[in-house]
């Protein structure tokens, strides 16, 4: 097996849609990192620096904007994940956005463009 790609971390709390996420990330060779909740989130940001963060706008009831921020500080690329119907609103504040429903394949595609940029 080849050595992985990259590492991402997922942020969702819906657990079907993190295992969808994990599931096809790894079959195209990367580590997964999963979160269902902010505190979570953190947790892994504190033991591993992932290449690409994939980042539901609202987890557990809760907005990520704080979490959003730190990431965009520490110039860490993220994919905004969204079943908002204003998603244009999130274009600006991140480096991709999901809509929901997805294709796996989208999500393929987004990781490996912005891990790549986070090895530039």
């Amino acid at each position: 097996m080849n050595a992985p790609v990259a590492m991402a971390l997922v942020v969702e709390d819906d657990a079907a849609l993190r295992m969808l996420c994990r599931v096809n990330l790894e079959l195209s060779g990367f580590v997964v990192r999963e979160a269902g909740d902010v505190e979570g989130a953190e947790a892994a940001l504190s033991e591993e620096r992932p290449d690409v963060v994939f980042l539901d706008v609202h987890v557990n009831g809760r907005t990520t904007g704080e979490l959003l921020t730190r990431l965009r500080g520490e110039g860490i690329p993220v994919a905004i994940v969204s079943g908002s119907t204003d998603i244009d609103v999130l274009r600006d504040s991140a480096d991709a956005v999901l809509p929901k429903p997805f294709a796996p394949q989208e999500l393929v595609d987004t990781a490996l463009r912005l891990a790549r940029l986070s090895h530039l």
